[in-house]
């Protein structure tokens, strides 16, 4: 009797994905395994769309850390955990990987030389920003549609009074508007970036000084009629007050590139089972 030939699974129409979708492999490092409950728990530090990304990267990470654990051990490196502002303390093993690295990765600081070659090809990034006097009259949203049509229909009749009289501003201001700034006739004082929402600070940027916004501004706040007192130009940083800035973004840099190819040697030199280690994707420390 001939046996039966079973279709494929894509020609019985099943969705069946490869082997490691539907079951996570065994990770060891150097022979060490990684415990799937220790993969579990770690799986909600690694959000992703699909739960076996969140379990290869959570993989990733503790083989990584079970690495750099191996080799200070081997190197004999002891530290003391260090606290932070708000009290929380490292875990010894995240102290003895924090001075494996400070130990073994070499990050020299970058001279001025490289600080001002990075500030003249990228002066925009160092300047103060633009400041905005700003005043406001707030109506708030209505509870339903019916009332969110009359707040509305109120504001629009208050610009409408101030087209044809701006002096009114801060009578209507401390007349009707929500805002605890009515007290100061609608006066915010001065505004920079991420201080409002966004839909404010676009209307700004598209306002002279001294103008009221031709249209309501709404927000998740309600309907706002809006006046730009006046603007200040944000001014350029000098390099003396932008290099302690660049400093700090050139070394973070050239810090990750040293720590993904100290990554690399180490795993070229390790037996790594069950998965590939990306130096690119885990930072060393936390």
């Amino acid at each position: 009797m001939t046996a039966e030939k079973r279709p494929a699974p894509e020609a019985a129409g099943c969705a069946i994905r490869p082997a490691i979708d539907r079951k996570p492999k065994t990770i060891r490092v150097n022979g060490t395994e990684i415990p799937r409950e220790a993969i579990a728990r770690e799986t909600q530090h690694h959000p992703a769309a699909r739960p076996i990304d969140a379990w290869k990267a959570a993989a990733r990470a503790l083989a990584i850390r079970e690495l750099l654990l191996q080799e200070a051990r081997r190197l004999g490196i002891e530290a003391v955990p260090l606290r932070d502002e708000e009290g929380r303390r490292e875990t010894d093993e995240e102290a003895q990987i924090r001075a494996l690295i400070a130990r073994e990765v070499a990050v020299p600081a970058p001279d001025t030389e490289t600080c001002r070659r990075y500030f003249e090809q990228n002066r925009a990034r160092f300047r103060m920003p633009d400041l905005h006097a700003v005043s406001h009259i707030l109506i708030p949203r209505g509870a339903d549609a019916a009332a969110d049509a009359a707040a509305r229909d109120k504001a629009a009749a208050i610009l409408a009074a101030l087209a044809t009289d701006p002096a009114a501003f801060e009578g209507l201001a401390r007349l009707h508007s929500a805002c605890p700034s009515r007290e100061q006739g609608g006066a915010l004082g001065q505004i920079g970036p991420g201080q409002t929402v966004p839909e404010f600070e676009a209307a700004l940027a598209r306002m002279r000084p001294g103008a009221v916004h031709p249209e309501l501004v709404e927000t998740r706040y309600g309907y706002h009629i809006v006046r730009l007192e006046r603007r200040m130009e944000g001014r350029a940083l000098p390099f003396e007050a932008a290099e302690p800035i660049i400093v700090r973004y050139l070394g973070d840099r050239v810090a990750r590139i040293a720590e993904r190819q100290y990554l690399t040697l180490l795993a070229g030199r390790a037996v790594i089972e069950g998965i590939e280690l990306d130096g690119a994707a885990t930072p060393l420390v936390q």
